[in-house]
């Protein structure tokens, strides 16, 4: 840790920034993780900046109502984490803020109401995850976790509070499997897929001996895993056994549905909160009887086999082929004839010119990547769909694409709201609706 500039400070906290540190105006802005805003805290600067200084929280000394006692021992000095010590309710008001303030400030746009927060489980919901792996000589040992605070070295894990069974307590076990391996410090990371199985995707930078095959092989027995190598690319995931890489399934029941997705895949980290969102979205699309529907950037089919289930016909667009070849094959499976699939880069100005955008859809639904929808906003408002849900999980990008909609193509924001996909972090999850200018919502 830097040492301090200056002697200890006392001050008042104004708000969270986006990474969830306390602010304070006391001359130059400070930024102090660990404070909540309307409490009094202590604290001292240990990184100077021109716009802002950092500083580290000595003391609480009035504590805000909405401060809680961390569940995790390892919050603080973990960087999975950021908004343990704030109640729930209180995130999600964080949240919301966050995002009525992105809309107004980029989007120049107000929701004519707002959604009530979408929540799930804040505890044990997280089935994907990417965790660092590092032998660190100097203790003798290595360690398996999400990296640091503010820094780049793996943090010290025992057990994870956020991660679904079973790894929120395989840390300690996998960290020891590792160390034992004669390839340990050629680990650098591991990808955790948890649904109907847990498969664990090892990057390996030299292949595992025969005797490392042989502990691997134990600990899947011993631990009810899958292991599979990855020595390159996506194309070189091979499973430990030398038989095809397992395929996971997640169920989605009142669609009557259940989705295979390969260890390597995009899914949505909390399966709760995603089956919450979906009937969500379906439900703010408004009655799909008749209903033609186009799902862009649309995965593997999360929402895509869903609408397919109550919509007269649906289209999904994506543009990784391999999504897409999991999509058609989920659809196969539940005998679903009235969706289509495309691979199309939709990043790409020219994908109004696809045949596929040629047809005629009376809805539309957005699940874009964190930079937003810019490039296929006007082939959407084009179709002049009866409703538009756009799922964002980037505030700023969800309000230039709202601004856009509304100043440029006169669409209106019926709704908006915030969708707790990610407890205790600050990462945002947020949907928006909208429709044609001039109806009353």
């Amino acid at each position: 840790m830097k040492p301090p500039l200056g002697p200890p400070e006392e001050g008042e906290v104004i708000a969270l920034n986006q990474q969830g540190a306390g602010v304070l105006r006391d001359g130059k802005t400070v930024f102090v993780p660990g404070a909540l805003p309307a409490e009094r805290v202590s604290y001292q600067r240990r990184a100077r900046h021109r716009q802002h200084d950092d500083g580290e929280l000595l003391e609480v000394l009035r504590p805000a109502p909405e401060r809680v006692a961390p569940r995790c021992p390892h919050f603080g000095a973990c960087g999975g984490c950021a908004l343990q010590h704030l109640e729930p309710a209180a995130q999600l008001a964080f949240k919301q803020r966050q995002v009525a303030e992105a809309l107004r400030r980029i989007g120049r746009s107000e929701p004519a109401r707002w959604l009530e927060p979408l929540r799930g489980p804040v505890w044990n919901y997280r089935r994907r995850a990417r965790l660092g792996v590092k032998y660190v000589a100097k203790k003798g040992r290595l360690l398996v976790g999400f990296r640091e605070r503010g820094g780049r070295h793996v943090a010290d894990l025992t057990g994870c509070e956020v991660l679904a069974p079973p790894m929120d307590r395989l840390l300690t076990p996998l960290a020891t499997l590792i160390g034992a391996l004669s390839i340990r410090e050629r680990v650098p990371q591991i990808e955790v897929a948890i649904a109907d199985l847990t498969v664990l995707v090892m990057r390996v930078l030299a292949p595992p001996s025969a005797a490392d095959r042989e502990l691997l092989a134990a600990f899947e027995r011993e631990r009810g895993c899958r292991i599979v190598l990855q020595s390159g690319g996506l194309d070189s995931v091979a499973a430990l056994d030398g038989n095809a890489v397992p395929m996971l399934r997640y169920p989605l029941p009142e669609f009557g549905l259940d989705l295979e997705f390969q260890a390597t895949d995009f899914v949505q980290i909390n399966a709760e909160v995603n089956r919450r969102l979906i009937g969500l979205a379906i439900e703010q699309l408004g009655p799909l009887g008749g209903a033609r529907v186009l799902d862009l950037f649309c995965g593997l089919g999360n929402f895509t086999l869903p609408l397919a289930t109550r919509a007269d016909s649906v289209t999904g667009v994506e543009g990784d082929a391999g999504l897409v070849e999991r999509a058609r094959r989920n659809a196969r499976r539940h005998g679903l004839g009235s969706v289509d699939f495309h691979v199309a880069n939709l990043m790409d100005d020219a994908v109004a010119d696809a045949s596929w955008a040629r047809g005629a859809f009376t809805h539309v639904l957005l699940d874009p990547p964190r930079t937003g929808a810019r490039e296929v906003l006007p082939l959407v408002a084009r179709l002049a769909p009866r409703r538009v849900v756009y799922i964002s999980c980037h505030p700023g990008s969800l309000a230039r694409d709202v601004g856009l909609l509304v100043h440029e193509h006169g669409m209106r924001l019926l709704a908006a709201g915030v969708i707790d996909m990610f407890p205790h972090t600050t990462h945002i999850e947020s949907v928006a609706v909208l429709e044609p200018g001039g109806r009353s919502p």
